[in-house]
């Protein structure tokens, strides 16, 4: 026989959905479109700090704040924004070290007359 889903009682609070939780995916979105153009570590830095903000709240309220799927997916987007910065500065740095290192630069004449 089936176990039965426990009662709730008359006062406990109806879950609702946390703000939080979307404002992280919103963020981590935002991080992953800008990333590759590095300005996304700045959205997706605070995406973290408030993923971990609403991880806390949601702990806290035993089950009765809801939206932890939103901030999963919303840390990893941040953290792809990250990726995509970090690639975006090596490659910007191996470009540049390459236009540094093209021979026959600005050639200088040599004969004076």
């Amino acid at each position: 026989m089936p176990a039965a889903a426990p009662t709730r009682h008359p006062l406990d609070p109806e879950p609702a959905s946390s703000t939080k939780a979307r404002a992280v995916f919103a963020l981590g979105l935002a991080a992953l479109l800008t990333g590759a153009m590095i300005g996304g570590v700045i959205p997706a830095t605070i995406a973290l700090v408030l993923a971990r903000q609403t991880h806390r709240e949601q702990f806290a309220s035993a089950g009765y704040l809801t939206g932890n799927k939103w901030v999963r997916h919303g840390r990893k987007l941040a953290w792809a924004g990250i990726v995509l910065a970090l690639a975006a500065l090596v490659v910007a740095g191996i470009a540049g070290l390459l236009h540094l290192a093209t021979p026959g630069g600005q050639d200088f004449d040599t004969n004076t007359d």
